[in-house]
């Protein structure tokens, strides 16, 4: 018995095979990936707050950051794709690198300890995801042989830049300061009757009197009077050369500029800095 293919049913399956077709032919497009987010146009202070957030969103895979002021654009250093896109999706640049925050800071500790000489200065760079080596011409000969050295060895994570202009030393608040065998941490610079003076805690100048900027180094300061128990506060007249700006040190290679002093309210948002712990955040 033969079977025919009505008209009507060849219609309908030529149909069938043409929506397939297209079915087909769409497929590729619906796995298309979907655009970047375009970088948000940001100030300076709008920059640092979203640098912030995005830093305790991504923790150990943040890698640093920097505003480009041209575009007015963040850029946000980050170890993998994952973390690019949570960067991306906050209205940041990211720049996937290799070094992460750890890796840079145990080179800054590699610095301390083998290459800590005067007339050089280090910090982290997101620029170039580097800790950047700064020696002035004062450096020359066996001191600079030890610099090149320590440097040589730290591979990638580290370079070194020679300036003209030369580096001097300085304590700013949060700065490691020793006495004897203690360490602690400068609180702020301050003037008295026209003098420069710092703070730091009353229980550090129980155990001493003589200050210096490293462990056994030349003498910065000296204190003047403390208190404690009950207040906690000393204040240290300088002695030494070092320069005392007003000013705390952040930790990621930058300054934070003080400009007034004002008694706290509770519930206030606060930062901190110290050279154990560096900068915290928190709330009176």
């Amino acid at each position: 018995m033969k079977h025919r293919l009505s008209r009507s049913r060849a219609v309908i399956a030529g149909t069938g095979a043409a929506v397939l077709a297209t079915m087909a032919l769409a497929l590729p497009h619906a796995n298309a990936a979907a655009p970047e987010p375009t970088p948000t146009a940001l100030s300076p202070s709008a920059a640092g707050k979203l640098s912030a957030t995005i830093a305790a969103q991504l923790k150990e895979d943040a890698a640093g950051a920097y505003y480009e002021s041209e575009t007015k654009r963040l850029v946000v250093n980050v170890l993998n794709e994952k973390a690019a896109g949570v960067a991306r999706q906050a209205g940041a640049e990211a720049r996937i690198v290799e070094h992460s925050r750890a890796e840079l800071d145990a080179v800054r500790k590699v610095l301390m300890d083998r290459a800590t000489i005067p007339g050089t200065a280090w910090a982290a760079d997101p620029r170039v995801n580097k800790v950047v080596v700064k020696a002035d011409r004062t450096v020359t000969g066996a001191e600079l042989n030890r610099v090149e050295k320590v440097i040589d060895r730290l591979g990638s994570t580290a370079r070194l830049e020679r300036i003209e202009t030369e580096i001097k030393p300085f304590l700013a608040g949060g700065d490691a300061i020793h006495s004897e065998d203690v360490r602690c941490s400068l609180g702020f610079n301050v003037v008295k009757d026209g003098e420069p003076y710092f703070l730091t805690a009353g229980h550090c100048a129980e155990t001493g009197q003589s200050w210096s900027a490293s462990r056994g180094g030349p003498e910065a300061g000296v204190t003047e009077s403390s208190t404690f128990p009950g207040s906690d506060y000393a204040l240290v007249a300088y002695t030494g050369a070092d320069e005392h700006p007003s000013a705390v040190n952040m930790y990621d290679g930058t300054t934070q500029e003080i400009t007034q002093a004002a008694d706290p309210i509770v519930g206030q948002d606060v930062e901190r800095s110290g050279s154990t712990t560096q900068v915290h955040s928190g709330v009176v």
